[in-house]
């Protein structure tokens, strides 16, 4: 679904005519229905994907049985009928979820947010005190825009373009923000591309009245993590996981819609769809996304999967040609801009086109069991501490001549480490993310001081919690750095734009919150990446196949670079002669980027590039100032 919300705007007139333009925006969320409530000083929009009770009494706005509470509601409560048992003398009038929020509300206030298992971003209005109640999920799931302005005036919204359709958010670009895109691909939250527009914090509320303007954090893993898990056995710590993940999965099947799962062969997906298979009552929709050529795809593990949990398995076989074409919808959905979009697009839209209103996802798995790069390069940097012995000038001089005997982007990110005061955690792992170098930025926009790198900013919870003092949960620190950098800012705010651009509600088991803390407290010696993912694979047992578990890894490269130097050469350089002509940048400096790219630099990659078309296309669609 989308919600959208206008506080404090005196004319009514004004706020209706606004709202309704703010809720057309992303009617793409809901084709199935949309619902205002306009009252003194508030206006409130909702776009409805029905998911839970297709009937029209779930419509929304929803109201309360003594109609005090209004609320519009983004996403879903998977343990809502454990809640509503809870709940008896509350007269519901649907079987929805949503419902459960207002009964929940109307009984434990702000606290309901304890109870609540799932992925969601609401607001609930009490018509009688005149307060709004704003709330976001854990683990930022669902994402919620907002802007105020120093006359209090509140929009909000689950989409930047919603908010920008208003009218009443000036179209700047925030220059911090844009530092961090072109730093990482993303501008990391709360900070967004628009000046003066946040994004709601996971795991935050935002309460509104007529005085006061407050954001509060509800939860925070560096303090609800389970202290206990790294006391438990092997044994006892596999079945845990085991029972957690079960459930996590059991919870996300609950739906009134055709439903599947995406099903890539890999051990995530497969873990999801086997434990599908166990749980559920009736054969699991699975389907895949490949490529033809034969040597890179990796249709022959998804149909072992599918073969062996009996799953309704449909392979949709795309050529570089067949994604190519799709580049420009792809770019147009995009609601705020990023490096890595088009793959969750094209999956999302072949899904939908297939029959499907929700599925099940692998997102999450990679970040919660240690299974990235990064965490084993954190852990061999981690042994590497006695470079810190040897002087700082020494250790630049060698990055230098490494950079010179052997130019690529690898010996420029050995270098920055190098060049570090130290190489403690906090100050290797922003580099592990980063797509173009300070030096890079700074001449790209003229300006001879950038920010504080907002990654750094992010880790320094990290140094105040007395477990991350011991060695042994290093990889929960590379976990906690990946949820609240690339896992929330890039894979999630993708996985929602690109998936309902085409109304395609995607659920991620492994993101489960009661699953997360306590993997997050079990010690390294449990999940050390020796092999893949091995504290998720373990707990399984005997769920997966040894050729899934300990298959090479693949995937078709799509060919990006070579699209760029041909196909999309003229698309693409037209975009960077515009960008070049904006005050932000110098153009100059963006135009020889390009050079240096089309000439094979080896310093110059494809997604240094891209990441400036993608900001070009998404700047013009949006006209904004820049």
């Amino acid at each position: 679904c989308g919600i959208t919300g206008i506080i404090n705007l005196q004319n009514k007139q004004e706020a209706s005519n606004k709202i309704k333009k703010m809720t057309d925006a992303m009617a793409h969320r809901g084709p199935n229905a949309e619902g205002f409530f306009i009252d003194q000083n508030i206006a409130l929009g909702h776009r409805r994907l029905s998911i839970i009770d297709l009937s029209d009494a779930a419509n929304q706005p929803l109201y309360s049985q003594d109609k005090r509470f209004v609320l519009i509601f983004n996403g879903e409560i998977y343990n809502y009928k454990d809640i509503k048992a809870q709940i008896p003398d509350y007269d519901y009038q649907t079987d929805t979820d949503s419902e459960v929020i207002l009964a929940a509300y109307q009984k434990f206030g702000s606290k309901c947010l304890h109870l609540f298992n799932g992925m969601w971003a609401f607001a609930l209005h009490d018509t009688l005190k005149k307060t709004t109640f704003i709330a976001r999920d854990r683990m930022g799931i669902k994402p919620l825009y907002y802007y105020k302005n120093d006359e209090n005036l509140l929009v909000f919204a689950s989409e930047m373009r919603s908010l920008l359709a208003s009218g009443l958010v000036p179209k700047k670009i925030n220059a911090d923000g844009l530092v961090d895109y072109l730093r990482f691909q993303t501008v990391y939250a709360p900070q967004t591309m628009i000046e003066n527009v946040l994004m709601l914090p996971p795991g935050s509320s935002i309460t509104i009245d007529q005085k006061d303007f407050k954001v509060e954090k509800y939860w925070d893993l560096l303090t609800q993590y389970d202290k206990n898990a790294a006391n438990d056995n092997l044994k006892t710590t596999h079945k845990t996981v085991k029972t957690l993940l079960t459930q996590a999965v059991e919870r996300r099947l609950v739906a009134d819609v055709p439903f599947g799962a995406f099903l890539s062969g890999g051990i995530d997906s497969s873990a999801i769809v086997g434990l599908m298979s166990e749980v559920s009552t009736s054969k699991v929709n699975t389907f895949s996304v490949t490529f033809a050529e034969e040597a890179f795809s990796e249709e022959r593990y998804a149909k072992m999967i599918a073969k062996k949990f009996d799953t309704k398995h449909t392979n949709i076989k795309l050529t570089p040609d067949d994604f190519l074409k799709l580049i420009p919808d792809a770019l147009a959905a995009m609601d705020h801009p990023s490096g890595d979009g088009p793959n969750t697009y094209i999956v999302s839209k072949v899904t939908k086109e297939n029959g499907i209103t929700m599925a099940l996802s692998g997102l999450g798995g990679d970040e919660v069991f240690a299974g990235y790069d990064i965490f084993k390069r954190s852990a061999k940097l981690h042994n590497y501490q006695w470079l810190n012995n040897i002087p700082k000038p020494i250790r630049t001089i060698g990055g230098n001549v490494l950079k010179t005997i052997r130019p690529s982007i690898s010996s420029d990110k050995i270098a920055e480490l190098l060049g570090l005061e130290n190489l403690s955690f906090e100050n290797t792992y922003p580099i592990s993310r980063q797509i173009l170098f300070d030096e890079h930025i700074a001449r790209l926009l003229n300006r001879k001081e950038l920010p504080q790198n907002s990654v750094k900013n992010t880790l320094e919870p990290l140094k105040n919690t007395p477990l991350f003092r011991f060695n042994n949960f290093l990889l929960s620190q590379v976990s906690y750095a990946e949820f609240n950098t690339y896992m929330q800012n890039v894979l999630l705010r993708d996985t929602d734009q690109m998936s309902m651009a085409h109304a395609l509600e995607v659920r991620v088991p492994f993101l489960d919150y009661k699953l997360v803390e306590y993997v997050f407290g079990v010690n390294d010696d449990l999940k050390f990446p020796h092999s893949p993912k091995k504290l998720l694979v373990e707990s399984l047992g005997s769920l997966l196949p040894p050729e899934i578990v300990n298959r090479p890894k693949m995937g078709f490269t799509l060919p990006w670079s070579n699209w760029l130097k041909n196909e999309l050469k003229t698309f693409c350089e037209h975009k960077l002669q515009t960008l070049a002509k904006r005050t932000s940048f110098d153009q100059s400096e963006v135009m020889d980027l390009w050079q240096r790219f089309l000439s094979g630099d080896p310093k110059i990659n494809w997604a240094r590039i891209w990441i400036l078309v993608v900001l070009e296309h998404w700047l013009e669609a949006n006209d904004i100032e820049a």
